[in-house]
């Protein structure tokens, strides 16, 4: 029997790679090593490349391109595999069939779980209420474990465990993606501003100018008309940019809230599009905390991220 014979089509070598990556593609062919390397390599590459940040074209939107990138990611693995095909010979374990499916799924979708769940997970920006800190379209990585675990913080609730376990308490002007008890199913994201025991009031300002907050220009957005620009700074030292559309709106002047035990205040940093702790979203359970946002990595529509990039600390610069 030929070498070639005894190797793997290019065309079934195409089809493991797209489906299972090069990982899974390099198993098929019978390259254990390459499989190693590949895994390693395009880990570490991504790891380096998310936290860097992804470039963005300044104002063009490719919102429809990310939905694409798993072609991208299939195509590039076909490419990288299929001219290795017929260099290797699939009479290792590891090239059968069944134990190419395991050993793929436990390195891609085991791996991805276990990080998604436990150290960081992607979440995007759909709508405007964080801007300016925020923009629509960006990306972003929130640290799972900054305020430790719940049952919130792995998908479909299968962490079994009531409250938090490893838990960290959060800090006023964090950035914190969150599940309300009403609806736990979908992901928000505001800015913690009112720990337990705090006395909120929106009177102008938060607590009548306790904060303090400063005017420091205008903001430019073809979706939002001629907003002040604010810069708040809260008790703890931490400040950020927060955009007030409508003087004297229905958010600005608010009835005293005192934050429940285990409880925390959202404001979101466009407070005059802002759906949050202000109205009938309410506290916020320490339990429900999904993780805090702590760093860009990309922007769909094309808008430069490039002074927001870290969001602890001194944010919305």
């Amino acid at each position: 029997m030929t070498e070639d014979t005894r190797s793997r089509s290019r065309w079934s070598a195409a089809l493991v790679s797209a489906f299972g990556g090069p990982f899974g593609g390099f198993l098929w062919i019978g390259s254990g090593k390459l499989a190693v390397i590949s895994l390693v390599a395009i880990s570490a590459a991504s790891i380096a490349l998310c936290y860097i940040g992804f470039p963005v074209l300044p104002g063009i939107d490719l919102s429809g391109l990310a939905s694409l990138s798993s072609i991208g990611i299939a195509l590039f693995s076909v490419v990288l595999v299929v001219p290795f095909a017929h260099r290797f010979k699939p009479d290792k374990w590891y090239a059968q069939g069944f134990s190419v499916l395991v050993l793929a799924f436990l390195a891609s979708s085991l791996a991805a779980f276990a990080i998604r769940s436990f150290v960081f997970q992607p979440f995007s920006i759909p709508a405007s209420s964080m801007v300016p800190t925020l923009e629509v379209g960006d990306y972003l990585f929130a640290s799972k474990f900054a305020y430790g675990y719940s049952r919130h913080s792995v998908p479909f609730g299968l962490l079994p465990i009531e409250g938090r376990t490893f838990d960290t308490a959060p800090a006023p002007g964090d950035i914190a993606v969150f599940r309300r008890p009403s609806d736990p199913s979908t992901d928000y994201i505001k800015r913690i501003v009112g720990l337990p025991g705090d006395k909120i009031q929106m009177i102008d300002g938060i607590n009548d100018h306790a904060v303090k907050l400063e005017e420091t220009g205008s903001y430019s957005s073809d979706e939002i008309r001629s907003p002040k620009v604010q810069r708040e700074t809260l008790q703890n030292g931490v400040s950020y940019s927060v955009l007030d559309v409508i003087d004297g709106s229905t958010g600005d002047n608010t009835q005293p809230v005192v934050v429940p035990a285990g409880r925390y205040f959202m404001l979101g940093d466009n407070r005059d599009s802002s759906a949050d702790s202000r109205f009938d979203m309410g506290t916020i359970p320490y339990e429900n905390l999904v993780g805090k946002g702590v760093r860009l990595f990309w922007n769909s529509r094309g808008v430069d991220y490039s002074s927001r990039h870290t969001l602890d600390g001194l944010t919305g610069k």
